[in-house]
């Protein structure tokens, strides 16, 4: 039996990790040492496993070998936590929303709403770049958004390859749009960069907008994008317009609803 006895300190004894990672007591004895260098990912897999390390734990052991993990990143959260929801609808005067690696939207703010109205759905920001006409007029830099979006694409790519969802959208997107198979065959690979977004509203006009983006920590994968407009430049007065125009559209709709909707028994005494 591995933990009997009575312990000085805690943790697991040498012979019990050894044991738990189905190595021999010597050669990981080698390794705390130093004197062995080049543990083959397997057995870096084993020592994860039997000290149950967490994600940065793990990357840290695989930098310290010189290594490099080679399994499949675990499948993104679709899902955003009601903390970091609650995080975005903190910001009302600027547009925040949530993607994951292959630029699914999945979340957004009531300012994200606004920006993004022009577009017939607000669900994969490569959809709405290259298969919806609305792209094209609200991208004022349609050109260097295409590439920019597709070199994004193939960083989701080299790190999931087999990722199903990315392979149905690039079809979609492949068999929709004759420049996203141009733009995929030439295999750029970039990040996002820290240029600003030059954006059209047919409500308000021309928009230039910086962001910020930030890795969830919580949910690997994922990551909150916000926008932002240089104070007193004239985009921060039409963002603001359009936080305007927004809330009063919203405004006028929840009235009209509830002009329209039939009202329940007793519920007239309510509303005198």
């Amino acid at each position: 039996m591995l933990y009997s006895g009575r312990r000085k300190v805690t943790g697991l004894r040498r012979e019990e990790v050894a044991v738990l990672a189905g190595v021999n007591v010597d050669y990981y004895t080698r390794l705390e040492q130093g004197r062995e260098t080049h543990p083959s990912p397997q057995v870096l897999d084993a020592l994860c496993r039997a000290l149950d390390l967490d994600p940065d734990a793990r990357e840290h052991l695989y930098r310290l070998a010189g290594a490099t993990p080679d399994d499949t990143p675990a499948p993104v959260l679709q899902t955003v936590s009601p903390e970091l929801r609650q995080l975005m609808d903190g910001y009302p005067h600027t547009p925040a929303f949530v993607l994951n690696r292959i630029l699914d939207v999945l979340a957004t703010n009531a300012l994200a709403d606004a920006l993004f109205s022009p577009f017939r759905a607000v669900d994969n920001l490569a959809r709405m770049t290259f298969l919806d006409p609305a792209g094209r007029q609200f991208y004022a830099r349609w050109d260097w958004t295409a590439q920019a979006t597709v070199a994004n694409l193939r960083v989701a790519a080299g790190l999931n390859p087999h990722d199903p969802a990315l392979r149905h959208l690039v079809a979609e997107l492949s068999e929709g749009s004759a420049q996203f198979r141009d733009l995929w065959e030439t295999h750029q690979v970039r990040g996002k960069t820290r240029e600003p977004k030059h954006l059209v509203h047919p409500d308000v006009g021309p928009l230039t907008l910086a962001y910020q983006a930030f890795d969830v920590r919580s949910a690997p994968g994922q990551q909150l994008i916000i926008y932002h407009a240089e104070p007193a430049t004239p985009s921060a007065h039409t963002l603001a317009l359009l936080s305007s125009l927004h809330a009063a559209t919203n405004h006028t709709r929840t009235v009209d609803t509830l002009d329209s909707a039939p009202l329940k028994p007793g519920a007239a005494d309510r509303w005198r």
